[in-house]
């Protein structure tokens, strides 16, 4: 059987990032998120913090004029070019790890967020899952999770779904809510976090481990 990925784009607070480690579990694959940074950080021997304080950029609206193409290439710059520390040669070299991660003959893998789902969109063997649910669902799972009050936690959860929106539309000029971004959307207060795992692992087994 050939290698598969499955990429997890999720709203703050919908239980994405646990429905990601859950499927490493029942699958035993690995799951990467920050561990993406990491890896980008030794493929290009850039410091990590460069990675983190671009992504704060954009969390803080420090960005350019969006596009409707986005700005996402393959193109890296090598160090003695200027744009060597931009945000956009930051993310090209997470991209080059995701699609490194994705080829055939590798282990299969979870990603969770770094708009994998557009980086692999061209890949066969990528199942692309969105991972959404209603407010006030995510306020109580950030609640119990961070102890944090409603409003807190609301405030938190508008802030950082802003800045994922952003950040996708940025690097790859489309709709990070949008269906057509991916496979398998889920919502999972109607699912369940449990029964949103199930599903996926069923989509995974039907559509890509029998092709």
């Amino acid at each position: 059987m050939k290698n598969y990925v499955i990429t997890i784009a999720r709203g703050y607070g919908s239980g994405g990032s646990h429905i990601g480690r859950a499927l490493s579990e029942k699958l035993g694959i690995p799951c990467y998120d920050t561990e993406i940074i990491q890896m980008a950080a030794d493929e290009s021997g850039i410091n990590e913090k460069f990675f983190f304080e671009a992504n704060e950029k954009i969390n803080k609206g420090k960005l350019a004029v969006m596009t409707s193409k986005g700005v996402y290439s393959d193109m890296l710059y090598p160090p003695s070019d200027k744009k060597f520390l931009s945000n956009e040669n930051l993310f090209n070299y997470q991209a080059k790890v995701i699609r490194r991660l994705a080829v055939a003959g590798k282990e299969s893998c979870i990603i969770i967020g770094k708009a994998a789902n557009y980086i692999l969109k061209n890949f066969p063997n990528v199942v692309r899952v969105n991972i959404q649910a209603p407010m006030e669902y995510c306020v109580d799972n950030i609640q119990e999770r961070l102890c944090k009050s409603a409003r807190e936690a609301e405030e938190e959860i508008l802030e950082i779904n802003r800045y994922r929106t952003d950040y996708y539309k940025y690097y790859t000029g489309g709709e990070w809510l949008d269906p057509a971004e991916y496979d398998i959307s889920i919502n999972t207060e109607a699912a369940g976090e449990d029964y949103a795992a199930d599903m996926i692992v069923r989509y995974l087994k039907d559509k890509v481990m029998k092709s």
